[in-house]
């Protein structure tokens, strides 16, 4: 990092991802547990708050880049590369695999057997019209931001200012990643820890966050929008 001002801000975002922000995100999300059965706004507050939150540290990132001479957006991935029908491809690969997994998670709830996953993420499934809205806007949010921040800056910043190979670096910024789901437990942490490993191979292969930033919308639409609910009685004993 060529200036404090750069260094200043790393340290600050590096140390929230990695200590502040998953003992945070475990915080609201047991509170959440807690009082969504009496409050009904607060699926909805949370969601908001864990939103401004990703949009915060999103600027952050692109803050640390638009102050340090030796990086640039092409540096995070922010670039288009590769053919239109490639990207198409990938795309239509992933919505048909997708449909797939709606259907197999659709007939398991209907046999009353427990979907994978499910358990750790229940109380993000939203129950309303408009907690479906909240739940597609985290959707989106955090296939955006998460993106910038864990694919792009952090293997950047592992390569550029701690002069790690961009494989090493990849691995170090998928930890803090799944660090960032602790509010999951150690199961949810180890399924987010396959996709990011799946989101960070694409990275690294296209070299740009496009097809990783889709996707990974795409996969959160997926598993809050299209995944069937849990009995509520399933849901009573999760908090």
């Amino acid at each position: 990092m060529s200036s404090p001002l750069t260094l200043t801000l790393t340290i600050a975002l590096v140390g929230y991802l990695v200590v502040a922000g998953p003992l945070l995100g475990r915080h609201t999300y047991d509170k959440l547990a807690r009082t969504r059965e009496t409050d009904p706004m607060a699926y909805r507050r949370m969601i908001t708050f864990w939103n401004a939150e990703l949009w915060t540290l999103a600027a952050v990132a692109l803050l640390i880049v638009a102050v340090e001479p030796n990086l640039d957006t092409a540096d995070i991935g922010l670039v288009i590369t590769g053919s239109p029908d490639h990207v198409l491809g990938l795309i239509a690969g992933f919505l048909i695999a997708a449909v797939a997994g709606v259907f197999v998670f659709r007939r398991l709830a209907a046999q009353g057997k427990p979907i994978p996953g499910q358990q750790a993420v229940t109380h993000l499934l939203p129950r309303t019209a408009a907690e479906r809205w909240y739940a597609a806007g985290l959707s989106v949010t955090a296939g955006i931001t998460e993106e910038i921040i864990f694919r792009g800056l952090l293997i950047a910043i592992g390569t550029s200012a701690l002069g790690l190979s961009k494989e090493a670096a990849a691995f170090c910024a998928l930890a803090v990643f799944a660090a960032g789901h602790l509010y999951q437990g150690w199961r949810g942490m180890l399924a987010v820890t396959l996709v990011g490993f799946g989101l960070t191979m694409l990275y690294l292969r296209t070299g740009s966050l496009l097809m990783p930033i889709l996707l990974h919308v795409l996969i959160d639409l997926r598993g809050l929008l299209l995944t069937p609910q849990p009995r509520r009685e399933v849901v009573g004993q999760t908090g």
